[in-house]
């Protein structure tokens, strides 16, 4: 019925339609420059807290005192009872790390009483002396920062004397120990620590089971000084202070001269890079955010010229508003990869604290209008806004900055921003147990896992967005958060003393100096008499992706691009550099009337310029032999070789292993599955980066040869021909590792067979030596005279000594008869029969000179009649 009244009133339903959509129009834009009334942000704050309430009493009903709560299952994650998740459990210590983490939370949603009982379970229950490898990075900031903020807020607590008179700095002590835990780490040669320590036994003695790591990530390295300073300051101990120090000297000697940027691994022993790629995300983000908070915290100018100048150059190279690029710390005009990640999402508040607000303003709301695509930012997407990895693990950086900028320019729009965040966590990410990061963003699927920093961070900023000043038990201006959003004392920097003998090596001011480079921006500075100015910035990046009205491509130019060839293939440099290509057919027509009237996508068109040399390369095959049963060797891939790492031709037997499918399986990020690598050949996808990307992230994770597989389906090596893996233009003498490479037919059987057999043991070497075969695969020439046999001849016995009977269809007969035809019957029998007669010497005996004729048959050792 409703359709045949739609139909019948077209011309009603239209105008209603219309009317329909202008008023929703309305009320959008309505909803973006409208105030939000107090008691639209108390009904907020209140839910805030009831969802706080369902997480944290989750965690206690079913976890405690586990580390984690799994809110799928509604029980405790203990390590070692669960299955090993490889590095991410390296978070875990069995010290009850959600409780920790969460102290200072009870404090800011002004839960004081759980407060007092949290920390009497802190001080009576959990233990730091656990035999237990951790990750010294995660233990610093969630733990021991976890310690020091719930103790500064159990000190204040104290001193106003209505609460916590039985406290004497019990968690200080823990602090202390947990910092002694963790020094051992610092004791190497360069003073950059080691990545993991065992609690109980520290790094070098024999029951420790680590120490043998070589590499950190660089804010796993600078991302000591806020914990480790704040310690010193309140223990007296300088020790915690200087070893953070000189870690941060370190990197900052180690930076790039040229591009003042830094890469994300370096090795903690030769202080040499391991990863030279440059961003503001996963690997190097809180080293930036530390230079600048240690600044705030300890007052100390050398941290501040430091930030100012690794500022300039992020500004510079990784900065193209809205995004944030990953770049060469040697090369930073060549973009490294065509994604980013979700933890960059805190670099807008970063920004806000520098003064910087336009950039802030602009990529904060390209990750809005991510968030609009996909509910959640996607764990990693790509420069086009799509899913590249679609894990959320209900991260808080992008709440931390809807904050900071909110704070920064009173603009209610960011109150609706959080009001989404809050709205998208309940619909999409509670469950019964608490609340579930979600495996995928694309699908909803939840994951059985809910990490420490949602408690500690998510709700704290959140409620902070939508509660006033006055109504907060402490003032939050006097603290300055930790990048786990604990809380530290801004006081520190001039009520304790700073410790004797570690002040860092001074710089040089930078040339290039702005007007917030030594001092706080303010609005009045900023943007004086012009409230609507975030708005304005807003505005260009409104649509960015699409959602909210049709998405129309933008008009195209042409460039005519000229490409060397050089060794890398088209595509993949191309795509380094950031640029997507579309195939012409796909490009809209009826528009190129006018291309050159519009700025938009440029159409590229690629100009090949083939070097010519005086003798081609050869590209030597190689091979990936299946060894195992039920294969035994007797299937063989034909596979392409690499310019860099392991030569194969110098290994006398290849390498031999057993294949395991990288996760993710494009292999361009952090392994997921390097427990289960570590010691097994890889097998990684083509695509999204270069093959010298993945072999860094493979190595890394322990595996001991790399497989890639073709991404182009159907592609094989009969109809392809095969070329060599090149680098991705930065130094591979790092990669050690062998790399082979084949299609996508190949690559499919040889997964296939990993499905079905589970346990698949491969040989990589080069293809004259795979086994089973001479070392020699040359084609073997050998001349045999032979003569048609007389009918009857074979029968009646009359031949000597050996023969040798070929039987050929008659289609494959390729003799050219220079007789006339004889009857068919005749015919078709001297076809069929042929004889070769040998002597007793061995010696080839023709059997009639003017009947005999010689044919060159090519045989290969392992060719069959």
């Amino acid at each position: 019925m409703r359709s045949m009244y739609l139909v019948h009133t077209s011309g009603t339903g239209m105008l209603l339609k219309t009317l329909l959509i202008t008023s929703l129009l309305g009320w959008a834009e309505c909803q973006e420059s409208q105030s939000m009334t107090a008691e639209e942000r108390t009904v907020i704050s209140d839910q805030i807290i009831e969802m706080f309430d369902h997480a944290y009493g989750s965690y206690m009903k079913y976890a405690y005192p586990a580390d984690e709560l799994m809110p799928l299952s509604c029980r405790g994650r203990v390590r070692g009872q669960e299955p090993n998740r490889g590095d991410i459990d390296d978070s875990l210590g069995k010290f009850s790390l959600t409780l920790i983490d969460t102290l200072d939370t009870l404090v800011v949603l002004n839960k004081l009483d759980e407060f007092e009982d949290a920390v009497k379970k802190t001080i009576t229950d959990v233990r730091l002396d656990n035999d237990v490898v951790v990750s010294v990075f995660e233990t610093n900031i969630r733990v021991l920062g976890g310690l020091l903020g719930a103790h500064v807020m159990a000190d204040l607590l104290r001193q106003r004397g209505e609460r916590m008179q039985w406290y004497r700095d019990e968690l200080l002590h823990m602090a202390k120990e947990l910092g002694h835990r963790l020094l051992p780490a610092f004791n190497t040669t360069s003073g950059l620590p080691y990545p993991k320590v065992n609690l109980r036994y520290g790094v070098l003695n024999p029951l420790s089971r680590t120490g043998t790591e070589s590499d950190t990530c660089t804010a796993c390295a600078g991302t000591m000084i806020l914990e480790f300073a704040a310690l010193s300051r309140l223990s007296g101990d300088s020790v915690f202070e200087e070893h953070a120090r000189k870690a941060l000297d370190v990197l900052w000697q180690r930076r790039q001269r040229g591009s003042d940027l830094v890469g994300t691994v370096i090795n903690i022993h030769s202080e040499e890079w391991v990863r030279r790629d440059s961003g503001v995300g996963a690997g190097i983000d809180s080293y930036y955010e530390y230079l600048m908070k240690a600044y705030i915290l300890l007052g100390d100018n050398v941290f501040l010229e430091r930030f100012n100048i690794h500022y300039s150059a992020i500004m510079k190279y990784i900065s193209q508003p809205p995004l944030l690029l990953n770049v060469h710390m040697h090369n930073p005009t060549v973009s490294v990869r065509s994604w980013m990640d979700s933890l960059l999402a805190f670099f807008p508040g970063l920004q806000v604290l520098r003064g910087d607000l336009k950039p802030a303003i602009e990529t904060h709301e390209m990750l809005y209008q991510v968030t609009k695509q996909h509910k959640f930012l996607p764990e990693a997407f790509t420069t086009e806004f799509r899913v590249h990895w679609g894990q959320h693990l209900l991260r808080p950086e992008f709440a931390e900055s809807t904050y900071y900028l909110y704070k920064a320019t009173g603009d209610p729009y960011y109150l609706r921003v959080g009001q989404s965040i809050v709205e998208k966590l309940n619909a999409y990410a509670r469950v019964p147990c608490g609340f579930a990061a979600v495996q995928d963003v694309r699908t909803g699927r939840h994951e059985d896992r809910m990490d420490s920093f949602f408690l500690a961070e998510m709700f704290k900023y959140l409620y902070l967005l939508f509660t006033d000043k006055s109504q907060l038990p402490i003032d939050i201006d006097d603290y300055i958060f930790t990048t786990e959003a604990h809380l530290l004392p801004v006081s520190l920097s001039t009520t304790q003393t700073p410790c004797q003998g570690n002040n860092t090596e001074s710089v040089p001011l930078s040339k290039e100096e702005d007007l917030f480079t030594h001092s706080c921006p303010s609005m009045e500075t900023l943007f004086p008499n012009n409230p609507s100015f975030a708005k304005t910035i807003r505005d260009s990046y409104k649509y960015l992706t699409g959602v909210g009205r049709p998405f129309h491509p933008l008009p195209v130019r042409e460039i005519e691009l000229p490409l060397h060839d050089n060794g890398m293939e088209p595509v993949e440099f191309l795509r380094s550099m950031g640029i997507s290509l579309t195939p012409l057919n796909e490009v809209f027509a009826g528009q190129t009337g006018s291309l050159k009237e519009h700025k938009g996508v440029y159409r590229v068109k690629l100009v090949a310029e083939v070097s010519h040399t005086t003798e081609e390369e050869e590209v030597l095959p190689h091979v990936v032999q299946l060894i195992s049963p039920p294969f035994l060797g007797r299937t063989v891939f034909t596979a392409g070789p690499a310019k860099f790492g392991m030569d194969l031709t110098k290994q006398e037997h290849g390498v031999k292993g057993s294949i395991v499918k990288a996760s993710p399986y494009t292999a361009c990020e952090p392994i997921d599955s390097a427990v289960q690598l570590k010691g097994h050949i890889a097998l990684a996808l083509r695509g999204d980066c270069m093959f010298a990307v993945k072999a860094r992230w493979l190595q890394e994770a322990g595996a001991i040869g790399v497989i890639f597989i073709d991404h182009r389906e159907g592609s094989n090596s009969e109809d392809t021909p095969l070329f060599q893996m090149v680098g991705d233009g930065d130094s591979t003498e790092e990669i050690t590792l062998p790399l082979v490479f084949l299609f996508s037919r190949e690559g499919a059987v040889l997964t296939a067979a990993l499905e079905e057999h589970h346990n698949v043991d491969v040989l990589l070497l080069p293809k004259e030596r795979q086994l089973g075969h001479d070392k020699t695969d040359k084609h073997v020439g050998m001349n045999i005279k032979f003569r048609l046999a007389e009918e009857g001849e074979l029968e009646d016995g009359s031949t000597r000594g050996p023969t040798l009977e070929f039987v050929l269809e008659k289609q494959e007969v390729f003799l050219k008869e220079e007789e006339e035809e004889e009857p068919r019957g005749r015919q078709q029998q001297q076809q069929q029969q042929f004889c070769s007669k040998a002597g007793e010497n061995d010696r080839t005996e023709p059997c009639s000179a003017d009947s005999s004729q010689t044919a060159n048959f090519n045989s290969r050792p392992d060719a069959k009649p």
